[in-house]
């Protein structure tokens, strides 16, 4: 069976790109990537230097301006690992300074969980788990 050697990015559908993109500069310390645009949609990448994760931003002319709503075909929210229960705390605190609305951490057997969402309510966690792989 062919593989893949990691994730390569993550796209969200976002009401203001540029809005959505300051956000998550200043949430997670993404640094700008490039920036595209189509006839009828913009994109902004990001990327996590530490993992490379890129973030993509897309904003669609289509989009109607609703909320995410997980309750619908499609995402339902994206974690991020984290490798000490204390990160999270520390998550939490970095969180409250910003002013973003978050859960408190949820400790559960086996795992920990810090919810939150962006500007467009799309459900982001921070989650450990000791034997993570």
């Amino acid at each position: 069976m062919p593989g893949f050697s990691k994730v390569s990015h993550v796209s969200f559908s976002v009401r203001d790109a540029a809005a959505s993109a300051a956000w998550y500069r200043q949430v997670f310390d993404l640094a700008p990537l490039t920036e595209a645009t189509g006839p009828t949609w913009l994109s902004i990448l990001l990327i996590h230097p530490p993992t490379t994760l890129i973030v993509e931003l897309q904003q669609h002319d289509a989009n109607a301006g609703e909320e995410f709503d997980p309750r619908r075909t499609g995402l339902d929210h994206l974690a991020l690992k984290v490798d000490s229960r204390v990160e999270l705390d520390e998550w939490q605190a970095h969180l409250e300074r910003l002013g973003v609305r978050h859960s408190p951490v949820a400790d559960h057997p086996g795992r920990s969980i810090l919810s939150f969402r962006d500007p467009d309510g799309i459900q982001l966690e921070l989650y450990h788990r000791p034997d993570h792989p």
